[in-house]
Parts: structure tokens; C-alpha cells; sequence
């Protein structure tokens, strides 16, 4: 389908006779949410997440749980393992939380006396695109995009795609965590991390290396007090919020973990999710566009039902 014909040009008639027959099967309303259809969901619709893959930043408020994604970023995850496995962030803190823009963390005394990286690199090449070759798992959600010629979900990343330069990137979208840096590309070694806690600024797409999302604790981000100094960092006077430790989930005793999935963005039924979203039902909606953006898709996460 050609961009210039976005979904909601097209007839909508399959769509309705697929979330119809949905909604007969389950005695939903004829155009259910996308919550209905959730509860739709089998076993074989969610992947857990992989221990050696998620991060969990403790903080005296709670955990966030933070899913890494390699296929995007290789140089800079490996290095933010290393940072982990070594302890670097453990009585770090949140330096900055800016109102509708980012949450950071790092080192407060980066500038003064930073503390060792040990044997992480100072400096990581700046992965903002990656070849399309290497996306095995993108699929396309068929809406127009003011940032990307293609949009669409990889493993349950929303991403970007450009077909004539033949790359893909993460998008910036709420919850999506990425590497501080300076001017130059090669200036983040991961050691300050930050999460988007407003409006997706999609203006940072193919500017900064996005490393991963955070899939549960975001509340603990959102809510916490905005810096008065300039872009939001806390000025000396003010309380910083301590990470108490960050570790790789297999370094977690199983019994201390969160357990937690995600719909496979490859599944049958995340279409029909993300087409409730698009295509808005029941008696509240007076008004549907047709229409959903990339960080509007809802990524379903919950915790893997006990047996």
C-alpha cells in the first residue's frame, strides 16, 4: 500500500466484518477496544521477556523495569551491561526530570569528580540507524508519518523505517530510553540514561541511540518533582531521587523477579489491537479519525499469569 493512501482512505469493511465476527465469538460490542481485545488473547500471543535483556533500576520508590534491545544498539547495550555488571550506577541518581520531555540519570559528580566506568569505554559510536536487512521482525502499521517514510513494530519496538536508505531506527515514544550525549556522535558511553516522560519528541528519531523501553515504573518517572534549573536538572539545593542498584535481570534470583510479557507484535490479534485504536468504538467515541500514530499503538505488557 502506497503512503499517499493511508488506512484510513481504504474501505473498512474487512476490518468490520474481522472485529464483528471477534465480537460475536466473545459477546463483545461490535467494535471493541483494544482492552476487549486483549482479554482475547492466548499464551502463544505473549513472549516473556529475556533476563539477559532487562534491566531492573531499583529506586527507593520502587523498580523499573527497563527491556533492552539489541538489535538496535549491540555497542551501546553491551557497554551499559558492562556499567551494570560492574555496579556503576548504584548510588547514582536522577539528575534531571523535565515536564514534558525526559527523565535522566547518572553520575551528579560528572563533571567534578566522576565516578570510574571501570571497564566500560568512555565513548561508543553512535547507533541511530541500523541496516533494514537486520530488522528480521518489522511489521508495518499501515498509517502516514510525519518523521518516517514506514512505520511499524519490531519485537514490540515501535520503530521507523526508511526503504530508500534502506535503514531502521527506534522511534522516540513514550516510555523509550536512550543515551545522553554531546555534540559528537560517539560522546554517549551510556552512563547518563534518560526516558521519555512526555510527548513523544520524534525530532530526536536518528539523533540519539535509543537503547530500549521501559515496560513497567514509568509512574515512578512521571511523577517525580521537575528540576528548576535550565532543561530540568536539579540544582544543589534540591533532592535527587537515589537509584539504590541497577542489574540485569539474570543476575536477579528468580524469585526476586517481576515476570513480566509482552504481546509479540507479530501476533494476529496485536493488529486487531492496534486497529481498535485506530478505529474507535462504542457509546463514549462521537468522533474517529481512522487514523493511530506509531507512539499512540498500544504495546500490551502484563504480568505472565500464574499456572
Amino acid at each position: 500500500m502506497s503512503l499517499t493512501h493511508p488506512f484510513r482512505a481504504l474501505p473498512l469493511s474487512a476490518l468490520a466484518i474481522s472485529l464483528a465476527s471477534l465480537a460475536h465469538a466473545a459477546d463483545l460490542p461490535v467494535r471493541p477496544s483494544a482492552g476487549d481485545i486483549v482479554k482475547l488473547s492466548k499464551p502463544a500471543d505473549w513472549r516473556p521477556l529475556d533476563p539477559n535483556n532487562t534491566l531492573y533500576m531499583e529506586l527507593a520508590s520502587g523498580r523499573v523495569v527497563i527491556e533492552l534491545a539489541p538489535d538496535f544498539a549491540p555497542q551501546g547495550i553491551a557497554n551499559i551491561k558492562t556499567l551494570v555488571k560492574e555496579g556503576y550506577f548504584d548510588g547514582l541518581a536522577i539528575l534531571r526530570s523535565q515536564d514534558n520531555y525526559v527523565a535522566q540519570w547518572g553520575d551528579p559528580n560528572a563533571e567534578t569528580k566522576p565516578k570510574s566506568l571501570g571497564s566500560a569505554k568512555a565513548k561508543v559510536p553512535g547507533e541511530f540507524t541500523v541496516p533494514m536487512a537486520n530488522d528480521k521482525r518489522f511489521v508495518r502499521q499501515q498509517d502516514a508519518d510525519g518523521y518516517a517514510p514506514q512505520i511499524g513494530h519490531s519485537n514490540g519496538f515501535p520503530v521507523g523505517r526508511d526503504p530508500k536508505a534502506k535503514t531502521t531506527w527506534l522511534a522516540h515514544c513514550y516510555g523509550m530510553v536512550g543515551v545522553g550525549r554531546d555534540n559528537d556522535t560517539d560522546s554517549g558511553s551510556g552512563a547518563e540514561l534518560y526516558a521519555v516522560t512526555g510527548n513523544a519528541p520524534r525530532h530526536l528519531d536518528r539523533n540519539i541511540t535509543v537503547v530500549g523501553r521501559v515496560v513497567s515504573g514509568m509512574p515512578l518517572l512521571t511523577g517525580l518533582p521537575r528540576g528548576s534549573e535550565a532543561m530540568g536538572f536539579y540544582g544543589a539545593n534540591e533532592a535527587r531521587m537515589p537509584i539504590k542498584s541497577v542489574r540485569l535481570e539474570a543476575d536477579v534470583p528468580e524469585a526476586e523477579r517481576s515476570h513480566l510479557e509482552v504481546m509479540r507484535s507479530d501476533a494476529a490479534i496485536y493488529k486487531d489491537v492496534v486497529d481498535a485504536a485506530r478505529n474507535r468504538g462504542g457509546p463514549w467515541n462521537k468522533f474517529t479519525p481512522h487514523y493511530v500514530e506509531l507512539c499512540n499503538a498500544p504495546i500490551p505488557v502484563r504480568e505472565h499469569p500464574k499456572d
